[in-house]
């Protein structure tokens, strides 16, 4: 058994500004807030399409909880440190809260459409300041953004008419 007298200092070739910290952290709790609802949403949705909704909420759960590690895990590789705590993230989330109880699918699409637009706005809304600071972590958001907004559309796309109806904007 060794003992160690000197101190540890890393030399990294890139860290964090506090503000690249901020608009990670943000991303960070969102995407947490969205497993959360797609969950809460997954286990209380009733109606028509039951089971096709069901398992698409599961999806929105895997991915969202995949993305948050993801980004908590390029925050530690940025010398940052994620604070996913349920407390920060119900304080810091900038997702609209998901009803309790029993909700309908077709409510259910809507509230769930919103939660995924709503973590992509973030995503799009931090993108260009991530951009200028650090490309790589850009460059995460940018897959985040691509498999976001695809189920948003596939999610949305229950409650749509054909030729009749079309998303309204969230994000400009």
């Amino acid at each position: 058994m060794s003992t160690v007298t000197e101190t540890h200092t890393a030399h990294p070739a890139f860290k964090a500004s506090e503000r690249l910290a901020g608009h990670l952290q943000q991303l960070h709790v969102d995407l947490i807030d969205l497993h959360i609802q797609a969950k809460q949403a997954h286990w209380n949705v009733v109606g028509k399409n039951f089971r096709d909704l069901h398992l698409q909420l599961d999806e929105v759960v895997d991915a969202a909880r995949e993305f948050s590690d993801t980004v908590a895990e390029r925050m530690r590789a940025i010398y940052v440190v994620p604070d996913g705590r349920a407390k920060t993230v119900a304080a810091q989330s900038s997702l609209a809260e998901f009803p309790a109880g029993e909700v309908d699918t077709a409510e259910t699409v809507d509230l769930i459409t919103g939660a995924l637009y709503g973590v992509a706005a973030t995503a799009r809304r931090i993108h260009d300041d991530v951009d200028a600071e650090d490309p790589t972590t850009a460059d995460i958001i940018h897959s985040i953004l691509e498999r976001l907004e695809q189920l948003a559309w596939m999610i949305d796309s229950e409650n749509r008419v054909a030729n009749q109806s079309a998303p309204r904007p969230i994000y400009q």
